[in-house]
């Protein structure tokens, strides 16, 4: 499984819309997304449009329209997302749960690549559906309050400076996950 652009672009909204509700902000509009998160506007507006059909999100049409989350972020699943975006998790389609392929091997049942990629796919299901938006929205405000980061859609001055992304990676550590943020005593 391979996050699409599209799938990226989708989550990154939603995480947004998710941060900007808990700060307070009713609506964003798609521009401010966009721009937020350099997305192509046109291809944010198709996206939003396929979650608002699917009931992630809903719209308000007007000069002080724009997005919000339909559902409480608690109850919008990661796994759910990738899925309605990017389609099914599993890396071959023998191995789906919800987009069954018959493999092409004589022999499924002892198929060891088949083996070892429903594991594969049972790992990603696990750690996508585990989580909501609601917990990715969490590690990501404690992160930016820690790090004094303005708050993005807030209403204070300091974070209204416009986003600016740096050309560096910045310097995650292999425990700087969103586990390791959630749980305490997570260890690689």
């Amino acid at each position: 499984m391979k996050l699409s652009k599209k799938g990226e672009y989708a989550l990154r909204a939603l995480i947004d819309l998710g941060i900007a509700a808990e700060v307070g902000r009713p609506l964003v509009q798609v521009s401010e997304l966009a721009a937020k998160e350099l997305i192509p506007i046109k291809f944010l507006e198709q996206i939003m449009q396929l979650l608002k059909e699917e009931g992630f999100i809903e719209s308000q049409r007007g000069k002080f329209g724009g997005y919000r989350l339909a559902r409480p972020a608690n109850k919008i699943t990661i796994g759910g997302i990738v899925r309605l975006i990017d389609g099914p998790l599993a890396p071959i389609g023998c191995v789906s749960h919800t987009a069954y392929e018959k493999c092409s091997c004589p022999d499924e049942t002892h198929c060891g690549l088949r083996m070892l990629m429903l594991d594969v796919r049972n790992a990603i299901a696990g750690i996508l559906d585990r989580y909501t938006l609601a917990d990715v929205v969490e590690v990501t405000l404690r992160k930016m309050r820690r790090d004094n980061v303005p708050l993005p859609f807030s209403d204070a001055p300091a974070a209204r400076r416009s986003a600016t992304r740096s050309a560096d990676r910045p310097d995650l550590k292999p425990v700087e996950g969103l586990l390791s943020n959630l749980l305490s005593d997570y260890s690689i």
